[in-house]
């Protein structure tokens, strides 16, 4: 694709890279010759602000599967592929009440380390394994294959240079400066992907209008495409197996949202390196905020692609290259790429630099918490665990090293999955919920006992398979159901809850187990300006629901 980057465009992207080189750098540094303690590498020194974290969730969540896999989603399917960034802002909010304080009450380094104290070291082992394989196979795997296709297809990069190119990126200061350069180079990175993304946006939708502004191209598309401005799909419509209706408000985007949002390594990491509770709390709401306004950013893009390929009048006004390499329906997942070379200079650069810092942002969060998970759960357990705090450290790097390693020879063999983001969603919601399941329980459920939820854990597995694969071979048969996966993902959960209740039971008759949760009614009591905050956001989400509903 012909991007005729001018050199404004190239300083504004070389200036973007230098600086978050040099505060990681910075922020990395050595202090008075001192080492890095672990506390230092893998959470900050427990020392971030309500902004900071609420930054960082964001820049560590927003990645190329978003930008590149949300916007294909937009393109394919409308607006309702929003509700994964609406219902994540809710979502938050009951992380934020009833799952931070006792993560932070019980001072954890890394979520597995919960599973120890609350089940059993081999439970949280098993659990580890899971949740590194999931890290270096799925997720950073697929943000190294999103961004390079995004480098291949907007400036020509071959896939592997691409790969090569953003991986020691994000591992030029990540891997030597732990979570405090990851945080705080996130908090300039998250100004860049807003900036950049509501750029694209805004003229998206002015080339949409042909010249007549924002407001004129968002009615137009809804004029043109009211189709693709539908939150909640009903049965019938091509993609309801992606986003089954209702079942997006009350059923398994709740089990996807939680798992991700509350036990999600890389994303709850953040808030355990809080300076207090209160700040982690604001933190999550500053974060809930930033969600309802990122549709704006990934979503209508996709829209807007979709509706200027299948106008003549608009793509006559973009000019004799319009049609160079345009997404058709099979190929969602370069709408977005195709849209920035349409971007005037400098704008271009700024895009540019928008779609990198949410790529290096996501990749430098994997690679830090597979690192933590390793070393504090693995290696201390098992290996060495005498080791001091160089050795901690100095093993988190390599941990992270060896995995991104991985990562970078596994990335290019996702080629030719389209609509990244449901891949991801899908593939993921095998593990999630018996994840989510076996957490739930153990927070909130006395009786729950290690050897139930060692085996909610293990069964949760077939029984997502038996929901994922036996449809395809067996549809005609009524011991199968076909369902959608977020429907599959939510009775997976149950299902999952459901045999760690019958075996806890079975195993302690009834009674309480030793290494149960004491709550009271002072564990979820949250400050006023977090009560405000949160009511102002279900506001705003029923009032967006409201209008987009069908």
């Amino acid at each position: 694709m012909n991007t005729s980057f001018s050199p404004l465009d190239y300083a504004i992207f070389i200036g973007y890279a230098l600086l978050i080189l040099g505060v990681g750098l910075w922020v990395s540094r050595t202090k008075d010759g001192q080492e890095k303690s672990a506390e230092d590498y893998f959470l900050a020194s427990k020392s971030l602000p309500w902004w900071a974290i609420g930054a960082s969730l964001i820049a560590a969540n927003i990645s190329a599967e978003q930008f590149i896999g949300m916007s294909g989603s937009g393109f394919t399917l409308g607006l309702a592929i929003a509700s994964y960034e609406w219902m994540a802002a809710l979502t938050l909010l009951v992380v934020g009440k009833y799952f931070l304080p006792i993560f932070i009450e019980k001072g954890l380094y890394t979520i597995p380390e919960f599973v120890e104290k609350r089940y059993s070291t081999q439970l949280k082992t098993i659990l580890a394994v899971f949740w590194i394989a999931l890290y270096v196979f799925v997720n950073l795997a697929s943000v190294l294959y999103l961004g390079s296709l995004a480098l291949e297809t907007i400036m020509g990069v071959p896939m592997v240079y691409g790969v090569m190119g953003l991986a020691l990126f994000a591992a030029a200061y990540s891997l030597y400066g732990g979570l405090s350069a990851v945080s705080w180079t996130d908090v300039i990175q998250v100004v860049f992907l807003v900036m950049g993304g509501l750029v694209t946006t805004y003229l998206a939708l002015d080339a949409v209008s042909g010249g007549a502004g924002m407001w004129a191209g968002m009615q137009s598309m809804m004029e043109v495409a009211p189709e693709r401005f539908v939150m909640i799909l009903e049965k019938g419509h091509p993609q309801y197996n992606n986003l089954p209706g209702i079942g997006v408000l009350v059923g398994g985007m709740w089990v996807a949202n939680l798992y991700y949002w509350g036990f999600n390594q890389y994303i709850i990491q953040r808030t355990l390196a809080a300076k207090s509770l209160k700040e982690a709390q604001r933190g999550i709401l500053f974060a809930a905020v930033l969600k309802l306004i990122l549709p704006l950013v990934v979503v209508l893009p996709g829209i807007a692609a979709y509706v200027m390929i299948n106008d003549p009048a608009v793509m006559a006004g973009l000019g004799d290259g319009a049609s160079n390499n345009m997404p058709s329906l099979a190929e969602a997942d370069k709408a977005y790429p195709w849209l920035l070379q349409f971007l005037p200079a400098g704008l271009k650069g700024l895009a540019f630099a928008a779609l990198t810092a949410a790529i290096v942002s996501s990749l430098a969060s994997m690679l830090n918490s597979t690192s933590t998970i390793f070393t504090m759960d693995i290696y201390k357990q098992y290996i060495r665990p005498d080791a001091d705090d160089r050795t901690t450290v100095n093993m988190g790097r390599i941990s992270a090293t060896v995995a991104l390693v991985i990562a970078a020879f596994m990335a290019p063999l996702l080629g030719g999955i389209d609509q990244a983001f449901q891949f991801i969603q899908e593939y993921t919601g095998v593990v999630s919920p018996g994840i989510l399941a076996v957490f739930v329980m153990g927070l909130f459920w006395k009786k729950a006992t290690n050897k139930g939820a060692i085996w909610g854990a293990l069964s949760s597995i077939p029984v997502a398979m038996y929901f994922k694969v036996a449809p395809k071979g067996w549809s005609d048969s009524a011991l199968f159901l076909d369902l959608p996966f977020l429907d599959q993902m939510g009775w997976t959960a149950l299902l999952t809850m459901a045999i760690i209740a019958a075996v806890s039971w079975r195993e302690g008759q009834g009674q309480e187990d030793a290494k149960a949760i004491s709550l009271s009614g002072e564990t979820f009591q949250t400050g006023r300006l977090y009560n405000v905050g949160a009511f102002a956001v279900m506001m705003v989400l029923v009032a967006l629901y409201a209008m987009f509903w069908s």
